[in-house]
């Protein structure tokens, strides 16, 4: 009993891995409702104040020179090397091929496009928004920063805000956004939120970035993941524009091998007639050319002639054809010797 039930579910793992027929029809596209612009006008909020309190060289800004004088990398050495690694989890290049294989397999798996179009737009935003901001302000890193206490903005550095939190965020939380269900939703928005911080403390624990760096990187792809929604007309529309691309392609490719099967007579355009009557002459120009020609049923075989060519018969008597194996009956019969009537047989 045990291997059937081992058997059962691997079963049901290759089942998940087979391609669907068509595209689901429960396919859940979120929406941008009152609570997720709640959220995120409150998110854009808080991320404007960061701005602010950085820019105007407040408490914030102090935090983030006790930390850097702090220097966790010494005072926590033995885990440096987990946080080397851990910390790629935040980075563009290894983090955007895997999430990629893994929605490209969705796509090919629903027929749909929608989960890589979706993942390009977050990434298209996420590139537009925080490499503009880093360009914009032009904060310095920890390791080059030049006056103590000061917030080291326009300075010609892109370190503000941080790049490898914000890209964690959205690629990590680009999964729960895609979700089937509300319970796989809840348990991979956690997984996002926990990979996220944790690559966001990982890069204030090795030195590369600020506190407020993080902090602004947390609120900028949390942004990103809540404007989504808006961009969700475009994607079915680029969707629909490549399937029809798509589509023209495989007709015309389709229109350039010849087909086995007998062409109908092409009918011209100011000839043709309604819907109808043209598929019922298409129909009948096609079984006609497929069946052979052949003499009607109620007609003999052999050679025939011409209506004008036969000659007039009256009808005399009855019309039912003699047969000479039968003799006549009744009192004109034939007789025998005997004087009995001649019968047949």
């Amino acid at each position: 009993m045990r291997t059937e039930q081992n058997l059962t579910r691997l079963d049901r793992v290759f089942a998940r891995l087979d391609r669907e027929p068509e595209r689901p029809a429960h396919i859940d596209v979120p929406r941008m409702s009152r609570h997720r612009v709640a959220l995120f006008s409150a998110t854009l909020a808080f991320y404007l104040a960061i701005v602010w309190l950085v820019v105007t060289t407040s408490w914030l800004v102090r935090l983030d020179w006790q930390v850097m004088f702090f220097r966790p990398y010494q005072q926590w050495s033995e885990i440096h090397w987990f946080v080397d690694y851990y910390v790629v989890l935040g980075q563009r290049g290894p983090t955007a091929v895997m999430i990629c294989a893994w929605l490209g397999w969705r796509s090919w798996r629903q027929h749909t496009l929608r989960p890589l179009l979706t993942l390009g737009a977050s990434l298209l935003l996420l590139n537009i928004t925080v490499g503009a901001a880093k360009i914009g302000m032009g904060r310095l890193g920890p390791h080059y920063a030049t006056t103590i206490g000061s917030n080291e903005m326009g300075l010609g550095g892109d370190i503000f805000p941080s790049g490898h939190t914000a890209n964690a965020v959205v690629t990590w939380g680009i999964l729960a956004y895609l979700a089937s269900t509300p319970r796989a939703r809840r348990w991979l928005s956690a997984l996002s939120a926990v990979t996220s911080l944790g690559v966001g403390l990982a890069t204030v624990y090795l030195g590369t970035h600020w506190l407020s760096d993080v902090v602004l990187g947390w609120a900028a792809g949390l942004l990103i993941l809540l404007a989504l929604p808006w961009c969700e007309p475009l994607i079915a529309r680029t969707e629909a524009w490549i399937f029809t691309l798509r589509d023209r392609r495989r007709a015309r490719r389709a229109g350039t091998t010849p087909a086995p099967a007998p062409v109908p007579v092409a009918v011209p355009l100011k000839q043709r007639s309604p819907a109808g009557r043209q598929d019922e002459t298409a129909t009948a120009a096609r079984e006609a050319a497929v069946r052979p020609s052949r003499a009607p049923v109620y007609l003999a075989p052999g050679p025939h002639t011409a209506r004008g060519e036969r000659a007039s018969i009256t009808p005399v008597g009855s019309r039912r054809p003699t047969h000479a194996d039968r003799l006549p009956h009744g009192p004109n019969a034939p007789t025998t010797p005997a004087g009995r009537p001649l019968t047949g047989g």
